[in-house]
């Protein structure tokens, strides 16, 4: 015998080791595991022999379950996956007690449903205060809810031979990824899951058999249903309100692992971090996206957002070219412009007396001081811009109807056909459900439903409208503010650069009109962004008020407030600039004033085409470089600072359900507001494109940055979302329809109106006198003569001149006519010709949309096809195994009845012996 300190010793390190597997292995499906607290107190019994060695005995536990936890996605028994997480702090207030009753009902109710729960204690969380609640869901409620929601799951794999490849396709070699990554899992044959079919179903391991986003939204199926109690006479149920009411602080599925290292065995491939390596990393700008991967990961309603987000920006790619060509033709042709050949020279623009801008401060200037702006505005208005406004409306014709087809395709890889009837048209919204007090008759399912009356509604959608009304109205209201600061300021801006001797040098870039006009889009972009985040917090708020009846009547609601005010707010200044700008001034001597008090812009003497460009890419490049810093930065701070709050300081130190409860919350409409940007964006580059032909390459270029920042937030940054089924992109098609069709009618309108490509077209072919050179002289027969002497007194320059007439640009009458400063024909003659433009050019895109639109199917052939051939192989499976199971019962039927036979005869015989 040894020394019995160290015997003792030995024992008790055995005794703590029997404790510790007792404590991983000991649990069975009523009783919980031992809880940390009870460990806690385990750890801390010393026997007075082993005090010494009690510490290091007390670290080598700690290490091991540290060991075990950090990374590990399983309950402490190492084997029960954790499929989501709840997390809670004790609350000193005086609802603490209520809260702590309604998660106790709550988690027992949980339980009832065949989920099963491990706690953690608060003294094991970083923070020291925090709770977490582990849910693992066995295989017994997974394959109910499969049932219960429709989940199609493989039967067979699939002998239908892969789409063949398009010509030329090895040249696209470096922009493909990795086979394994494209297609991580082989192509099925599905069926609706059953539990009395489960031999049917490919099932090789129980474990891995639902992937975990399939586990994750049957759990958040069940915990948005669950009830935690009565109160006031009504029914409590649902995550959703226990989280509102902070009885919970977080609900989250569970990252497979980190996104900067792939997990360790025992748990399952990592694919948070094959994501990471081959999607979310800037570097690989250019490759093509593991859209599979990302449907498997995040649920097929986060892939379909990425599906069209790359498809959308493969488009953007040709009219990019076509843009860029077209920008590249006005910038080859901008020096053998004649017009601005015109306006710069000394001996013509140089001579031309131009009226004043404004009232009394502002003076007469000359044409020529205009020539840089005149050779910029060349850049995006010349004869290119017929063509691309055309070809636009072509290309966003091509764009829908293609994507149909890719949608149509992604349906049937991804078995969302049937999605429509089986989910989103069942499924009511919990706090739909604990409002209603009537129920009803459903006529398809001939069930009693929840149902609230149209009355009890009214109030709510008359509140809805009128505050979106309001709010556009307000838009409206600070869109007129923003006119009316330009209006003002112009004076000042024009009486100060003429008089301080240090702008003399860049006068002849910085016009005061130039320099009001990007003051006024800047102050414009930031009412933007302060209206637009004020409204989004509104519009959330009164869509959760009407109480509707599905989450596709909620998103649908949210949706059309937020694309009506974000319309609203975002494009109407550059509906002014285009439209309205210009248009209503009048003339010397009788010019229409704001308010009675501030006189109408004009636009510059080369049109306001410039101006709408402008106008066009501060919005639009501010709005995008704006949205790309928030996604980015944003949430990387917010995670920073709650680790910077934690014990550890570092993520890779503590357990995978805290790191993942440190990560910022993507939420429920963290999607709407990522299509609520690129459908903005898509109406940036259709609406307004002919003003400006490298709006495309900015948007392709934005969205190459979109793509992976997207991908960097979701896969690092946030909270892994649950996953849920999506079989288009919902009402946003409908919205960019709407959109397409517009588009044709406003670059129509801008050519027409805004563009000076029609005066000029009139000229050449009715005014023009000189055949060597045509457009000689228009710069003059496009501006009107107005006498000095005709100025109203509040209204001339107090300066006297020695010139007697001053010049504005518009048809009119000279003072010496007859109908002086009335409109001349030439006047009429190019209305006439806008007019019929518009006609012309509407009526050709449309009939070229209407053939497109004809002649491309919304379902490719092959798709069809491989529906059809799928369909069959199914019938003939369940067909043959249900052959299969008849038989196999009818010869269980038969050796029964045989053996019964037999033993009845055996009776008999013994009968007949004994007697």
């Amino acid at each position: 015998m040894g020394d019995p300190d160290v015997l003792e010793m030995v024992q008790e390190e055995e005794r703590l080791s029997n404790l510790e597997a007792e404590y991983v292995f000991g649990m069975n499906e009523n009783q919980q595991s031992l809880s940390s607290r009870e460990t806690s107190f385990l750890i801390s019994e010393e026997p007075v022999s082993a005090k010494r060695f009690n510490l290091f005995l007390r670290r080598r536990l700690m290490f091991k379950k540290d060991e075990q936890s950090k990374d590990s996605i399983f309950f402490r028994d190492g084997i029960r996956q954790i499929d989501f997480v709840l997390s809670y702090v004790d609350d000193i207030k005086k609802e603490a007690e209520l809260k702590a009753e309604r998660r106790k009902e709550f988690e027992q109710n949980l339980r009832k449903t065949g989920l099963e729960l491990e706690i953690e204690d608060k003294r094991n969380s970083e923070d020291g205060r925090t709770y977490f609640v582990k849910i693992h869901a066995p295989w017994e409620v997974l394959v109910t809810y499969a049932e219960v929601l429709g989940i199609k799951m493989p039967i067979k794999e699939s002998d239908i031979p892969p789409a063949e490849n398009i010509p030329f396709s090895y040249m696209l070699g470096p922009l493909k990824l990795p086979k394994n990554v494209r297609h991580p899992r082989p192509e099925y044959f599905t069926a609706q899951f059953t539990r009395h079919r489960q031999e049917l179903f490919l099932i090789e391991d129980e474990s891995s058999f639902f992937p975990s986003s399939m586990r994750n939204r049957i759990v958040y199926y069940i915990l948005s249903r669950c009830p935690f109690g009565i109160e006031d006479g009504k029914k409590k149920f649902g995550i959703e309100r226990l989280l509102t009411s902070n009885t919970y602080s977080s609900a989250y599925p569970l990252h497979d692992g980190q996104y900067w290292k792939p997990s360790a065995p025992p748990n399952p491939v990592n694919e948070r971090y094959i994501l990471f390596q081959n999607w979310a990393r800037f570097s690989y700008f250019y490759k093509e996206q593991p859209l599979d991967l990302v449907r498997n990961y995040f649920g097929e309603k986060i892939a379909m957002y990425f599906v069209f987000l790359g498809f959308y920006t493969e488009m953007l790619s040709f009219a990019a070219i076509v843009g860029l060509a077209c920008f590249i033709y006005g910038l080859l042709s901008m020096h053998s412009n004649s017009n601005s050949s015109e306006i710069c020279d000394p001996t013509i623009g140089g001579q031309i007396i131009m009226c004043p801008l404004c009232d009394q401060v502002c003076d007469y200037w000359r044409l020529n001081t205009t020539c840089l702006a005149s050779k910029i505005s060349h850049l995006f208005d010349n004869e290119s811009t017929v063509f691309f406004a055309i070809f636009m409306g072509i290309w966003v014709t091509l764009f829908l109807e293609f994507w149909k087809q890719r949608q149509a395709r992604m349906e049937y890889e991804w078995d969302l056909v049937d999605f429509e009837e089986e989910q989103q048209q069942l499924q009511l919204r919990p706090e739909f459900e604990a409002m209603c007090k009537h129920r009803k008759m459903n006529a398809v399912t001939k069930e009693m439903e929840p149902y609230m009356p149209l009355w009890s509604r009214l109030p709510w959608y008359f509140l809805s409208g009128a505050t979106v009304t309001f709010w556009m109205a307000l838009v409206i209201a600070c869109m007129v503010a923003v006119i009316v600061y330009r209006l003002s300021v112009f004076a000042t801006f024009a009486s100060f650069m003429e008089s301080e001797a240090s702008f003399k040098h860049v006068k002849s870039f910085l016009t005061p009109q130039i320099t009001t006009s990007l003051s006024g889009s800047c102050l414009n972009f930031i009412v933007i962004l302060i209206l637009n985040f004020i409204y989004e917090k509104i519009s959330v708020w009164i869509t959760k008020m009407e109480i509707p009846r599905t989450y596709q009547e909620y998103e649908s609601s949210l949706t059309l407030k937020m694309f009506l005010f974000q319309f609203v707010n975002f494009y109407s200044s550059c509906f002014y600039v285009a439209f309205f700008k210009g248009k209503f001034v009048g003339y010397p001597g009788k010019y229409t004033y704001l308010f009675h008090a501030w006189r109408s812009e004009e636009c510059d003497p080369g049109g306001c085409l410039i101006e709408l460009t402008a106008q066009l890419t501060i919005i639009m490049t501010g709005k995008q470089i704006f949205g790309n810093i928030k996604e980015a930065i944003y949430p990387m701070v917010l995670n920073w600072w709650r680790r910077r709050k934690a014990r550890t300081n570092s993520e890779k130190l503590y357990s995978r359900w805290e790191q993942d409860h440190d990560l910022e919350t993507f939420g429920s409409l963290g999607l709407f507001y990522e299509y609520l940007e690129t459908v903005t964006q898509f109406g940036f580059v259709t609406l307004f494109v002919a003003s400006f032909p490298l709006a495309p390459l900015l948007a392709l270029l934005n969205n190459i940055i979109e793509i992976r920042v997207d991908a960097w937030k979701l896969t690092t940054q946030y909270r892994r979302p649950v996953a849920a089924k999506a079989h288009s992109i919902g009402v946003w098609q409908d919205i960019l329809y709407g959109m397409a069709v517009l588009s044709v009618a406003t670059n129509a309108f801008i050519v027409a109106f805004t563009s000076d490509i029609i005066p000029r077209l009139v000229y050449y072919y009715a005014y023009s006198t000189d055949d060597t050179e045509p457009m000689r002289g228009y710069v003059n027969d496009s501006l009107s003569t107005f006498l000095i002497a005709d100025f109203p007194n509040h209204t001339a320059p107090s300066e006297k001149r020695d010139f007697v007439t001053c010049r504005y640009r518009d048809y009119r009458y000279p003072p010496d006519h007859d109908q002086k400063y009335f409109q001349n024909m030439q006047y009429w003659h190019v209305l006439a010709a806008k007019m019929t433009f518009i006609i012309v050019m509407e009526h050709v895109v449309f009939l070229v949309k209407f053939l497109l639109a004809w002649m491309i199917p919304d379902v490719p052939k092959v798709v069809l096809d491989r529906i059809k051939r799928e369909k069959l192989m199914t019938v003939k499976i369940l067909h043959d195994f249900e052959l299969h199971k008849l038989k196999e019962n009818l010869k269980i039927s038969s050796t029964e009845l045989a053996k019964q036979v037999l033993i009845q005869e055996n009776k008999a015989q013994l009968a007949n012996s004994a007697v």
